[in-house]
């Protein structure tokens, strides 16, 4: 490139899920720490990132709009396609025009290698001045992979087997983000549930994280129903654990989830849950959803709307069911018409809708502590640790303040708040 290493803008960006959040941001850091200066997706950048996702075909069409538009904001910009869907059609992003390079998974974290040794990018000569984003939440990769082959699911095909990253290696990157101000740690992988490094399982490591660092928020990304375990569920004693367990559901059927090949029933999951609001009232439950997966009938989807209405989910991420060549779900008989998927995603959509109104509904008038992230015309947001999204006006910078706040109202997606006032 003719620039000046100094001057060489890289940007970088994620879909999808928080693993992919994790990766991009850990990235970030590489290339912030060598001295380049890390700008935002949305500006004109010499060099764009994107991790990508490929678990659904919505997610390829956005991957392939981000790298088009990447390159007319640039059209001399340096276009790299990484990730999940870079892993599984190669040759399909590299058709893309603009699109420079197409790296799998395995070759994701030596990116900044790879650029500089080929002579894509100059390392600048000036000093790292690495500083954090602004962002109050730091997304920690603990593991990655997963053995469990669902039937629809693209995962393990792109992401491999499963495999822990070190205790102390964990631990010192949470000590790092803390020492770098940040208040929330979020602890990410493929299937963080099933980690194990040495014989330590993931309480182990939540545990030695409690233990050893002085971390302020810790929360934990998706878990499976059969992973929630008293032993598990105990370390919530201590406060600095969010109240928010995301447990995949999939269907509210038996027999959906049986030709899904998921390991757990519907009386498991209703178990899980319950364990969990023994312990934890307040907790926000969230989940996923599959709409018109091969084979639903009528009354399935039934059973699992129904279901979904028991549990009194605080969010559902609702997901017509998308084919992925190369699993097992695509040979099952029975596919359900796309007409009657979106039907069946509309229904569950206005559920989740209701679900979250209603959880949301039930804190009013209770006062909750906020971890503030940013401003956006004039309003201030942030979350609740039981994943509430909290509004406020205020004229002082609230970023990365936790305070505790007053919920009044609900508002849009979220809470409007008041300042809670000290007690005399």
């Amino acid at each position: 490139m003719g620039k000046e290493p100094e001057s060489l803008k890289i940007a970088l960006d994620s879909l999808g899920c928080k693993l992919n959040q994790a990766e991009i941001e850990l990235l970030a850091r590489q290339f912030a720490e060598a001295g380049y200066r890390v700008v935002s997706p949305s500006d004109k950048a010499d060099v764009y990132i994107l991790n990508t996702c490929t678990v659904t075909h919505i997610a390829d069409r956005k991957a392939r709009h981000r790298l088009r538009l990447a390159h007319a904001r640039n059209p001399d910009a340096l276009v790299i396609a990484a990730g999940c869907y870079a892993e599984r059609a190669r040759k399909e992003l590299a058709r893309i025009e603009g699109v420079d390079f197409v790296l799998g998974n395995e070759q994701k974290p030596y990116l900044l290698d790879f650029l500089e040794e080929s002579g894509h990018i100059k390392r600048p000569t000036s000093p790292a001045n690495f500083r954090p984003a602004s962002r109050t939440r730091s997304f920690i990769k603990v593991q990655d992979g997963c053995n469990n082959f669902c039937a629809y699911c693209i995962v393990p095909l792109v992401r491999g087997r499963e495999r822990s990253l070190p205790v102390e290696q964990v631990v010192a990157e949470v000590r790092q983000r803390c020492s770098d101000g940040y208040k929330e740690v979020v602890l990410t992988g493929t299937e963080i549930g099933a980690y194990d490094y040495n014989g330590a399982n993931l309480a182990q490591l939540v545990a030695h994280i409690l233990d050893e660092t002085d971390v302020v928020r810790l929360r934990l990304s998706s878990l499976q129903p059969q992973e929630i375990s008293p032993q598990l569920i105990k370390l919530w004693d201590d406060r600095r654990l969010c109240r928010h367990f995301h447990l995949s559901l999939q269907s509210g059927s038996d027999e959906v989830l049986k030709r899904m090949k998921r390991r757990y029933s519907v009386s498991d999951y209703q178990r899980a849950v319950a364990l969990i609001r023994e312990k934890m009232p307040e907790a926000a439950i969230t989940t996923d959803v599959i709409a018109g997966f091969p084979g639903e009938t009528t009354e399935e989807f039934e059973q699992s709307y129904e279901f979904c209405q028991r549990m009194e989910f605080a969010r559902i991420h609702v997901f017509p069911y998308s084919p992925r060549h190369g699993t097992q779900a695509v040979l099952l008989p029975g596919q359900v018409e796309d007409r009657v998927k979106k039907q069946r995603t509309q229904r569950m959509l206005a559920l989740a809708r209701e679900s979250n109104l209603n959880f949301r509904a039930k804190f009013l008038g209770k006062t909750a502590m906020v971890l503030w992230e940013k401003q956006t015309k004039g309003v201030w947001s942030g979350l609740t640790d039981n994943y509430i999204k909290v509004y406020t006006k205020s004229n002082e910078d609230l970023t990365n303040q936790l305070q505790p706040v007053k919920l009044m109202e609900v508002r849009g997606d979220g809470v409007w708040g008041e300042k809670a006032l000290p007690r005399c």
